[in-house]
């Protein structure tokens, strides 16, 4: 989350009335995170987070607002979108897409333990269950495709290491999206940026997944994959913990049994998300946007991260 569009309190009482939500208390920018303008609302009816939408367009926006309310129709614990009185839940503000979702309880665990990892592993599961009969149909916009457009441009920004590191993973992914076996991965809904900030807590007791601006259509195996890359490493070095690892997707499997596919492509998928995060950091490092509140952050880190995995495979083993 940043402030890239600076919202009044009049601004945002207006847009709080058209919802019924009463009278504003409290308005607070937000400052992690990169992508949106996202700003904590206190008001007569409770507590929600107003998003202006600063990349995505009108037409994209409806995938990822329905898909949050289908996964809370079917018991998962997302941000709800609020709706006006004809039922629309995109609306406008200073000329922008925005909505207002209901704020989540709890607090990020950013030290999470294997109980943690397994409560995420079987609300990640339960949330491609919920999302597999989702009507709605959209790529992932940071999946492979996108991957192959920006990659060339990072490069005059990279050294000759970085560089060869860069375009030879590209070049395992694409070979890898071209197999029988990448194809007949159970795909669907997918968070695709499930990181511990995305995540809330109650001691350990998980009380929502929020953020799903980077959701789309993919392989369930990379959303496991992607959110194994930031619950279960330790920070400093990328390495893989086992144990919060094991925790994650042992859950998951108790919740949605994986398919042999799933497990066999699972290193490789973590090697995927190293590169899908890698790029995106590395775009935002050197090709930023302005923003009253923003902090990129360190595309080493994940650097790093895509090393381990292509230096220490890593796969789940049942039992």
């Amino acid at each position: 989350m940043a402030v890239f569009t600076e919202v009044s309190e009049h601004e945002a009482s207006d847009l709080l009335s058209r919802l019924g939500l009463g009278a504003l208390h409290g308005l607070k920018g937000a400052t992690s995170g990169i992508e949106n303008t996202n700003y904590f609302v206190d008001c007569e009816r409770g507590r929600y987070v107003l998003t202006l939408f600063e990349r995505l367009s009108f037409e994209q926006l409806p995938f990822y607002l329905h898909l949050m309310k289908h996964l809370a129709q079917h018991g998962i614990p997302v941000p709800d979108p609020q709706a006006d009185a004809g039922g629309g839940i995109l609306h406008t503000l200073k000329g922008k897409p925005a909505a207002v979702v209901t704020r989540l309880p709890g607090s990020n665990q950013l030290a999470p333990q294997p109980a943690h990892c397994a409560a995420v592993g079987a609300m990640l599961a339960r949330m491609h269950a919920a999302g597999r009969d989702y009507p709605r149909s959209q790529p992932n916009l940071r999946g492979l495709p996108w991957w192959k457009e920006v990659v060339p441009r990072l490069l005059p920004h990279l050294d000759a290491a970085q560089r060869e590191l860069i375009t030879d993973e590209l070049d395992f992914q694409v070979g890898l999206a071209g197999t029988d076996e990448y194809a007949a991965l159970p795909k669907g809904p997918v968070h695709a940026d499930l990181f511990r900030d995305n995540v809330m807590f109650e001691g350990e007791t998980l009380t929502g997944f929020f953020d799903f601006y980077f959701a789309g259509c993919d392989s369930f195996v990379f959303d496991i994959a992607v959110t194994l890359n930031d619950w279960c490493i330790d920070l400093a070095s990328g390495r893989i913990d086992s144990e919060r690892a094991q925790a994650l997707v042992a859950a998951y499997d108790a919740q949605r049994t994986l398919e042999p596919t799933e497990l066999a492509l699972l290193p490789a998928m973590l090697r995927a998300g190293g590169l899908r995060f890698w790029c995106s950091r590395l775009w935002d490092w050197h090709l930023p946007r302005e923003a009253a509140l923003l902090k990129p952050h360190d595309p080493r880190h994940f650097e790093r991260v895509l090393v381990e995995r292509r230096d220490h495979p890593w796969a789940f083993r049942r039992g």
